[in-house]
């Protein structure tokens, strides 16, 4: 995606203190719907909310290299450098998450392991479906009017986790519903592809686009 008119340097601090307050926001919810992801799946057994908590910690990680990131915008040959570093990291936290989804899930479909229903679940996903969007949108226009790609590369990570809380509301509704025990882990390996493809871009450093 091609950066937005990059702001004149009078609003550039402006701007830059909106994507610390954007980062600040993204660390709390994730840091939130982490715990209570969690939570909800040592209870209910379930893979896919244990790899749904597992990625709001990886975000927590995105969140804290966006505020790094913020932090160093007056040099800009330092902040290429941290745009880069940062994507590597969360690229390679990304594919252990993938690893680890392609593993428990397997194992539930052998051992035919059902989880338990999860009201908490089904309404922390519910919550993120509503929540992710919102963030998006504003760090996607900040990071286009400041030319970062790491802001346009966290912007894409609530992006990405929007689908990722369909994907796991999805499978908790079935089995709640309709008692489909195998949704859960199924749910669980259709986020292995989206998120290796991000871990594998952070890691060559595609995303990043710096300026």
């Amino acid at each position: 995606m091609a950066m937005g008119t990059i702001a004149a340097p009078e609003h550039r601090a402006r701007l830059v203190r909106r994507g610390k307050h954007l980062g600040w926001l993204t660390i709390a919810w994730n840091s939130l719907e982490a715990l209570l992801s969690i939570i909800a799946g040592l209870l209910a057994g379930s893979v896919s909310l244990l790899g749904f908590g597992f990625d709001s910690m990886i975000e927590l990680a995105s969140g804290a290299a966006l505020l790094w990131r913020m932090s160093v915008d007056a040099d800009e040959e330092r902040r290429e450098r941290v745009e880069r570093t940062s994507l590597r990291i969360v690229g390679g936290c990304f594919l252990v998450l993938a690893a680890y989804l392609v593993a428990e899930s397997v194992r539930s479909l052998l051992l035919r392991e059902p989880p338990e229903h999860s009201p908490m679940g089904i309404a922390v996903t519910s919550a993120s479906l509503v929540v992710m969007p919102l963030l998006a949108t504003a760090k996607r226009n900040v990071g286009n009017r400041l030319g970062s790609a790491a802001m346009e590369a966290d912007s894409k990570q609530s992006e990405f986790c929007m689908w990722l809380s369909a994907i796991v509301l999805a499978g908790l509704v079935l089995n709640a519903a309709f008692g489909m025990w195998w949704a859960d882990p199924v749910a669980a390996l259709a986020m292995v592809p989206v998120i290796t493809k991000e871990g594998i871009e952070g890691l060559r450093g595609e995303a990043c686009r710096c300026h």
